[in-house]
């Protein structure tokens, strides 16, 4: 049987160090810090992807840009603006 959506996924336990003062500050203000400490990873996932990304197509992006420069944009002459 599938699960529903908005599910929760699987999950592992982790352990992790964080300043005495931010944890008594989160939960003084109701913040779940398990659920902030996913949301923060999980942007940094994403930027770290993206700078992967950038990186690993680096050379393509530059051609490309270089071709713009040279050529000007494709269809260009069809511009209505």
């Amino acid at each position: 049987m599938s699960k529903p959506v908005g599910a929760v996924r699987d999950r592992r336990p982790t352990n992790v160090t964080l300043p005495v003062e931010l944890v008594a500050e989160a939960k003084a203000l109701n913040i779940n810090v398990s659920q902030a400490c996913e949301s923060g990873l999980a942007r940094s996932v994403t930027e770290a992807r993206r700078a992967r990304w950038l990186e690993d197509n680096k050379d393509a992006i530059e051609d490309y840009n270089d071709m713009i420069e040279r050529n000007g944009l494709p269809l260009d002459e069809f511009r209505q603006f």
